[in-house]
């Protein structure tokens, strides 16, 4: 087995029925995968049980050009790229997406896709399970990357995979998230850019964060608050997505 590269995140996954029950939770929406981070291809063999195509986009030189060894006669495209610059505009319409993907790269891919003039019909990705929960959590533990994710998406947590599964084994267990990006995000770009200053510091409450950002005096923050039912100590975490869409609409008002 070649050696996993450190500063690549290079972990694999080599249990065959959790590989399977990834490939099958990716399955339903297309014919064609595109792949992330192949890597020896243990996942790439359970995607062929359910796809009858893979794009498999590999950043290791050397693991791309033997991946295809493997797979004699199947129809696979391996291609040796960062998926962060490959051009999604050169997949098919309706692609799926599946990969175990390198923790520290989760939310720019994530970005990536759902921002996508051609998404996918779906994403199935195992990441370490803080992140996969912090994608899912719900009013109270969102995010600017939860929120973002479930704007743009409708988001699902899957099976928690131990991380003694892995070669070598994490510091910490994965858990497999599934996205399915939605015909029309549920919010504005410019309810978006008010949540991000609204997180400038997730632990203050709301209205000190957009007073300062906006620049806006705190009585006036304070009107817009009770004028939509916003309690004055509300932190960030606590807004509905459809508190945040109210809250940017009397702002642009007001």
């Amino acid at each position: 087995m070649p050696k996993n590269k450190k500063s690549l995140g290079q972990n694999w996954l080599h249990d065959r029925d959790t590989l399977l029950e990834i490939a099958k939770l990716a399955s339903g929406t297309s014919d064609i995968v595109l792949e992330i981070g192949p890597g020896l291809g243990t996942l790439t063999s359970a995607l062929f049980k359910y796809f009858d195509q893979i794009i498999a986009i590999e950043f290791d030189e050397s693991l791309a050009a033997n991946l295809p060894k493997s797979f004699p006669g199947k129809n696979l495209k391996t291609i040796h790229a960062d998926i962060l610059d490959y051009d999604l505009g050169s997949l098919p319409k309706n692609y799926a997406v599946a990969g175990n993907i390198p923790y520290y790269i989760t939310s720019p891919i994530v970005q990536k896709f759902l921002h996508a003039n051609n998404s996918p019909s779906k994403i199935t990705l195992l990441v370490q399970k803080e992140v996969a929960e912090r994608l899912a959590a719900g009013q109270g533990k969102y995010s600017i990357l939860g929120l973002s994710a479930q704007i743009y998406a409708e988001v699902s947590l899957g099976p928690v995979i131990k991380r003694d599964l892995f070669t070598p084994s994490p510091k910490v267990n994965s858990q497999v998230i599934i996205l399915k990006p939605r015909p029309k995000p549920l919010a504005t770009e410019q309810t978006m850019a008010l949540i991000k200053l609204g997180f400038s510091n997730p632990r203050k409450k709301l209205v000190s964060n957009l007073s300062m950002t906006l620049q806006l005096p705190r009585e006036r923050l304070h009107n817009i608050f009770n004028e939509i039912d916003l309690p004055e100590q509300v932190r960030p975490a606590n807004l509905s997505i459809d508190d945040w869409i109210e809250l940017e609409t009397f702002l642009h008002k007001h």
